[in-house]
């Protein structure tokens, strides 16, 4: 952040990193809790997205644009380990 950000826009970018944080901390519990195989992938994928959110908007609020490319590799892990463990669970359906 730097002097001329207004107090503001800094008060709304920690506002949206606790939002952030708590939608985690409930993802997670979901993670946890399951109940099947399939909810528990919606929960990972739903964690990496939350996880590149949280890290663009801190790229915003430290004002470092390389941390957007940061972003992108979470971006495309989190894609592929989804599309991976949704092979994998098709694959093992039973039938």
């Amino acid at each position: 952040m730097s002097a001329s950000d207004p107090p503001a826009f800094r008060l709304l970018l920690e506002f949206i990193l606790g939002l952030l944080t708590l939608a985690m901390a409930l993802v997670f519990v979901r993670l946890v809790r399951g109940p099947s195989a399939p909810d528990r992938v919606v929960a990972l994928d739903t964690m990496g997205v939350l996880t590149l959110g949280m890290t663009v908007v801190y790229s915003v609020y430290t004002r470092e644009p390389h941390l957007l490319r940061v972003a992108a590799g979470i971006a495309l892990i989190s894609f592929l380990g989804t599309v991976a463990v949704a092979r994998y669970l098709e694959r093992v359906k039973p039938r």
